[in-house]
């Protein structure tokens, strides 16, 4: 009786696994030919370029630069970037809303699932030269949004474009000072129920006002409850899962002989 409540339990474990799959994480901390422009910035090199195929065949569409930000360096305003809540490791992706109008997209398939979660930590930043610095005199708490495009081609490294299907919106705090992140997390739940065929495009943009702000610590989940990142099962559960599940097999197929 024992064995055959612990195996219940695993399934009905299993079930919820399976409403919702992990379609891309992405901490930002391994680029791809990183270099330092000046201030502790890489911007000649697009975030495709320094994250594209991570994994192999993942892209990212991006209209203008979308820097990508050295943390503990000492160039960005004489002191190097702070990362006091320790959030950031090395690397973060940086964005203009008024400059120009940056935006970062990247695009998935759903599948037969409701939502596209998305959760990511943000925060104020700004840049100390390439035209800066951007953000207001006293700080401004940065506005990001979130907009989910039908993509029936199945295409990436495209902006989203066509049927919007949902959007929702993300405010971060204003930080100590320019070089001083100050992260706020955030959990999005974007409905995707009107794709065509589960294809969708997730588009980033800054809104105007905030001058610029900081993005990390990606995970964008497909599931059928809205705003849910699931935390990862370790490994020994899994294990005994599949132990579990192995053992039900078993007794089918005995069953089955007699």
């Amino acid at each position: 009786m024992k064995t055959i409540l612990a195996l219940a339990a695993l399934l009905a474990t299993l079930g919820t696994a399976q409403a919702q799959t992990t379609l891309y994480t992405q901490d930002f901390e391994h680029p791809v030919g990183f270099v330092d422009d000046g201030g502790d910035i890489n911007i000649f090199r697009t975030v495709n370029q320094l994250y594209g195929n991570q994994p192999a065949g993942f892209t990212f569409y991006q209209p203008y630069t979308d820097e990508t930000l050295y943390v503990g360096g000492t160039e960005a305003f004489g002191t190097g970037y702070k990362d006091p809540q320790h959030k950031a490791g090395h690397y973060v992706v940086g964005m203009l809303s008024d400059a120009q109008d940056d935006r970062l997209s990247m695009s998935f398939s759903v599948g037969n699932f409701q939502y596209l979660n998305f959760g990511l930590d943000l925060s104020s930043i700004d840049l100390d030269r390439f035209g800066g610095p951007f953000v207001p005199a006293g700080g401004s708490a940065p506005t990001f949004r979130f907009m989910l495009w039908d993509n029936p081609s199945g295409a990436t490294g495209q902006e989203g474009n066509g049927t919007l299907l949902d959007s929702a919106s993300a405010t971060g705090t204003v930080g100590p000072d320019k070089f001083t992140f100050d992260w706020t997390h955030a959990v999005l739940g974007l409905n995707a129920a009107g794709a065509t065929n589960g294809n969708v495009t997730l588009e980033i943009d800054l809104l105007t006002g905030a001058g610029y702000a900081a993005l990390d610590n990606f995970v964008v989940v497909a599931s059928n409850e809205k705003g849910v990142i699931p935390g990862v099962p370790e490994p020994g559960t899994w294990t005994l899962m599949a132990l579990g599940l192995a053992a039900l097999g078993v007794r089918a197929r005995t069953s089955v002989r007699r």
